[in-house]
């Protein structure tokens, strides 16, 4: 599993908005994200720079380095 967990969801739907492989999704009756198809993470980090109250967690040891391009 690449994204460890979900902590403190205030189920806005910005990582549900911001992941480009739909991994995550918005649980109809807790209406909180949850991470549906892990093996599917491509560890991008979009979900985790733009959750605005940093509710998401990725395992060190599946994360990778984020990478900027500035050009």
């Amino acid at each position: 599993m690449s994204i460890e967990n979900i902590n403190g969801c205030i189920g806005c739907g910005t990582c549900v908005a911001t992941c480009p492989t739909d991994v995550i999704r918005l649980n109809k009756q807790t209406k909180k994200a949850e991470i549906k198809y892990p093996a599917d993470c491509q560890i991008c980090h979009l979900c985790r720079m733009y959750c605005p109250v940093d509710a998401i967690t990725i395992s060190p040891e599946k994360s990778i380095p984020v990478i900027v391009s500035w050009g």
